[in-house]
């Protein structure tokens, strides 16, 4: 029981014990225009994807046919994924989806190292406490596009829509159901039958799989970058105002590389899974 007599509690502490640490869940909403929100992580998205197009514009403006410079680079890297890519998905898929896993690959790599920028997630709008420090923000300007996990399952659900698309196109839909059920070509009799019964209990296990694919990509690269950030900004607390930076600084360059291989692993995933289901087509056309 509390004493009558005690003092209240200083206001301070108790707005201590209230603040927030730490990235919130939710990307807090900057604006509305009608009912369309924009979010901190959306304006993150757009200077990204503008920063993209802008390279790739001044890199494609005037083509060398010795390339140097920025187009040398650029060349680079997409001659480095369309191998990559082909000699997972094929020489013919990879016509069809290059487009795809390489823009995946390049906005996650270049949202994910934006991320890491000096005013990521330290401007924006707070309230101070009763002497008029601020010790946290509740309204960051600006935020890691994938630590917002509505971007994270757009990408994914993006990605299975254009699955079923080129499995569709690939296999036709008796091929797409034959490649999950493959209850064709066990033989007659009982030992055929039983076969057949088993290959329909895989392919629905199949079916649950194909379901939790996109759970699987949204969550683990949401994951990966949201509690990457988070333990961003608990070391520099925990290092104080004269040594955050230094106390920080070893996992920054941890981040650097997470940002790379989150990347990698999404791209490589989708292009997995495309494999898996077009992977004798492509088989068949190279024959």
């Amino acid at each position: 029981l509390a004493d009558d007599n005690a003092s209240p509690p200083d206001a301070d502490s108790n707005a201590t014990q209230d603040e927030h640490h730490g990235l919130t869940p939710n990307a807090p909403v900057l604006t509305k225009i009608g009912p369309f929100s924009i979010t901190n992580s959306m304006v993150v998205t757009w200077v990204v994807a503008l920063g993209m197009i802008i390279i790739a514009q001044a890199a494609t403006r005037k083509v060398k046919i010795i390339p140097s410079g920025l187009q040398n680079f650029v060349e680079y890297l997409v001659e480095g994924l369309y191998g990559f890519f082909e000699s997972i998905v094929g020489k013919h898929m990879v016509k069809q989806t290059f487009w795809f896993f390489a823009t995946i690959f390049i906005f996650i790599l270049f949202t994910n190292w934006f991320g890491l920028l000096p005013g990521m997630g330290t401007v924006g709008w707070g309230t101070p406490d009763g002497h008029g420090h601020l010790h946290h923000l509740s309204q960051p300007l600006l935020r890691g596009v994938n630590a917002d996990l509505n971007m994270t399952l757009a990408m994914a659900a993006m990605f299975m829509v254009l699955w079923l698309f080129w499995s569709l196109q690939a296999l036709g839909v008796g091929g797409f159901l034959g490649h999950i059920f493959n209850v064709k070509g066990h033989g007659v009799g009982f030992f055929g039958f039983f076969l057949v019964i088993v290959f329909i209990f895989v392919g629905l296990i199949e079916v649950v799989s194909i379901g939790v694919r996109p759970v699987a990509l949204t969550f683990r690269l949401y994951g990966n970058i949201f509690a990457g950030e988070n333990i961003l900004e608990t070391v520099m607390n925990l290092g104080g105002p004269y040594f955050g930076w230094l106390a920080v600084l070893p996992f920054y360059l941890l981040e650097i590389l997470v940002g790379l291989v989150q990347a990698l692993v999404f791209a490589l995933l989708t292009a997995v899974f495309t494999a898996l289901m077009c992977e004798h087509h492509d088989e068949e056309h190279a024959h």
